[in-house]
């Protein structure tokens, strides 16, 4: 980045981490305990309405302790949860 100013030498760090960010969360998996709404929508048949409630479910209850906590939400039953369960983790 020789003979670029700070602002352009930020702007294309900016850049690059803005392209990144969404590959690097496509090869991990998606923590429930710590994603928002938005993050949540990128699983398979979790659309606004459930992601709102997962979060709104950790809110009242606190971290989910498993995988299959998520079925504790209205409308996310096995089958949602088997088809999301190798995207997801609940932390360490």
């Amino acid at each position: 980045m020789k003979g670029l100013t700070l602002f352009s030498r930020a702007a294309a760090i900016a850049a690059a981490l803005w392209i990144a960010a969404p590959l690097a969360m496509a090869a991990g998996m998606l923590n429930v305990n710590q994603a928002s709404a938005d993050e949540l929508v990128s699983l398979n048949g979790i659309g606004p309405v459930y992601a709102e409630r997962i979060v709104e479910y950790r809110a009242e209850h606190g971290s989910f302790e498993s995988v299959q906590e998520l079925t504790e939400i209205q409308g996310i039953g096995d089958k949602t949860v088997a088809a999301i369960k190798d995207q997801i983790t609940v932390g360490e």
